[in-house]
């Protein structure tokens, strides 16, 4: 996918913290849901749900200044030649589509990082992958996740694997405007609730995929730049990547969906471009 020509970024919505070294963990810990939105992306298991809470709960002394992307990250051209750029324009147009959407929406910002930061959430490594933070109401990357994407998961890659990773995190932010995050305590299983919630974020990555050429930033979306999306979608169903790394497949420890799964919703939330449709909670799985 292409910006449209003459587009304007605000690269007011994301913050730059990459190279700023170790961070002062603010205490405390990630709750359940909070801890597997966190490995969203990554397929974690309650293991890796265990691990992170015993990293959050460590302390280490940095400083952090932000970085300022409003001289580098203007307009299509940026976005069009640098990836930090295009992730900019990415989370400009998902948060110009969700205010149409979703009454009394609000902006949340992303912050792109390098090896740990201090969240909301706690202190978080780039171990678990993107993730949002509904203490803080932001989402958190960081960018080397793509490499580790296509290296590590098998994925294809492509600058809109990289725009359905930014929405689906950005679903996670409409759900908890919505109540949807509230009280989960992070249950595993093919059915579980934390499955719904996280294939509800990918039909919400696709709904505004359908309606992303309206937000005024992005060209038409090309059948392959859904490809793209849909293979990363497959790339990080729980099926695929338990046959990858344990050589087996154990749905009772599912916590994001198979690879069909991701694939079916992104796909639901694409062709009809409502978020009525992505009711993934009274739906059979």
């Amino acid at each position: 996918m292409t910006f449209r020509r003459g587009t304007r970024l605000d690269p007011g919505q994301v913050r730059d913290m990459r190279g700023r070294g170790g961070m002062v963990a603010a205490g405390g810990g990630l709750g359940g849901i909070i801890v597997l939105v966190a490995v969203l992306l990554l397929g974690g298991s309650p293991q890796d749900a265990a691990t992170l809470t015993g990293i959050l709960d460590r302390t280490t002394v940095g400083n952090e200044s932000p970085n300022d992307l409003s001289q580098e990250c203007q307009t299509d051209v940026d976005a069009n030649s640098r990836e930090d750029c295009r992730i900019i324009g990415y989370v400009n147009s998902v948060q110009a589509y969700w205010p149409t959407a979703v009454e009394g929406y609000t902006l949340a910002p992303t912050t792109f990082f390098t090896d740990a930061i201090n969240t909301g959430c706690g202190q978080a490594t780039s171990a678990v992958g993107p993730f949002y933070c509904p203490n803080d109401d932001s989402v958190y990357i960081d960018l080397g996740f793509f490499d580790t994407l296509e290296t590590q998961f098998g994925a294809e890659g492509g600058p809109f694997a990289e725009a359905y990773v930014i929405a689906h995190e950005y679903g996670h932010h409409v759900q908890d405007l919505l109540g949807t995050l509230t009280g989960q305590t992070g249950d595993t299983g093919a059915e579980s609730q934390s499955v719904r919630i996280e294939l509800q974020a990918d039909c919400f990555a696709g709904v505004w995929a359908s309606n992303a050429v309206e937000t005024g930033y992005l060209n038409p979306i090309t059948p392959d730049q859904v490809a793209q999306a849909l293979d990363a979608a497959a790339a990080v169903g729980d099926d695929r990547i338990q046959q990858q790394t344990q050589g087996g497949i154990t749905p009772d420890t599912w916590t994001h969906g198979s690879s069909a799964e991701r694939q079916q919703w992104f796909r639901t939330g694409l062709d009809g471009g409502d978020p009525r449709d992505c009711d993934t909670f009274s739906a059979d799985l």
